[in-house]
């Protein structure tokens, strides 16, 4: 069994607007599994690369944004690093993991568990603790210090309420499609009963609709894209109750309805250069 120390073993790599997509797995102690991330590394620099973590949404794994998004041209000419985690355990064989497409498996919405037969889904601690000082430990050419964070659905929500949470470890933070507001919706409900309990109060942790008001003090604003076409914008994502709620503590907020654009990576694609910009004019300033 891998050691917490030992290097993460790379998996693929190609080469991709003068840069590199490469993927690795490594042993995840936070975890208890083997867990894969994607890095994009810009092409060779004199200096460290700052890194911008994104979060991927249900069902998705490391490897759809690297994939489908296209946010490696910007983010070669910005010289951005970008790492993509996995957006859950995977191999742990848990019992009801895989029965539903919206829970378990390609789920972990980016809490810590507190129910015991979901224990090792630590995906809050995995991000923002372990796979950083993995980084740190084993890319020279990374600058973890210098750390933004952004992500799709689910992962926009992890996104949020990272950020919101760890204003000390990401300069920015911006989201596609976020789950603004999971205490009030179906998704956010399912998940949040069976991985944390019925406290309302450890379900409210993980809401950056209800976190905006304890981490308000913000610099850089937030920018969220929302397709006014995405079928899942009244009843699951409701970022207009997240906007409320940055307006009544004056949290900076930049949210861009985006007429005729639904929730997939076309989508994504269409407005990532925007959201690569963003982070790097925060990164690179002094």
């Amino acid at each position: 069994m891998a050691t917490a120390t030992e290097k993460p073993s790379e998996t693929s790599s190609a080469k991709m607007f003068g840069g590199y997509n490469k993927r690795y797995k490594h042993w995840s102690p936070t975890l208890g599994c083997s867990m894969a991330f994607s890095v994009y590394f810009p092409p060779s620099s004199s200096h460290k690369f700052p890194v911008l973590y994104w979060l991927s949404g249900l069902t998705c794994t490391d490897e759809n944004f690297i994939i489908k998004s296209g946010a490696q041209r910007a983010a070669s000419a910005e010289g951005v690093a970008l790492v993509a985690p996995d957006t859950s355990p995977r191999g742990l064989n848990v019992e009801g993991e895989a029965d539903s497409w919206d829970f378990g498996v390609g789920a972990g919405f980016y809490l810590n568990a507190k129910e015991g037969k979901w224990k090792n889904w630590q995906m809050y601690d995995y991000v923002v603790k372990e796979l950083p000082k993995v980084l740190s430990e084993n890319f020279e050419q990374l600058d973890t210090s210098r750390a933004s964070i952004s992500g799709h659905s689910m992962g926009g929500h992890g996104a949020l309420t990272i950020y919101l949470k760890n204003l000390d470890k990401y300069k920015s933070a911006s989201a596609f499609a976020p789950i603004a507001n999971p205490t009030n919706c179906p998704w956010g409900l399912k998940a949040f009963s069976n991985y944390l309990g019925n406290n309302k109060s450890d379900w409210e942790e993980y809401d950056a609709t209800c976190l905006i008001g304890k981490y308000n003090k913000i610099t850089a604003p937030i920018l969220i894209d929302q397709g006014e076409d995405d079928k899942f914008l009244q009843e699951q994502l409701l970022p207009h109750k997240f906007e409320e709620a940055c307006k009544s503590v004056g949290a900076p907020l930049v949210l861009r309805m985006q007429p005729g654009y639904d929730h997939s990576y076309y989508f994504i694609a269409t407005f990532i250069d925007d959201h690569i910009k963003h982070h790097a004019e925060v990164l690179k300033s002094p």
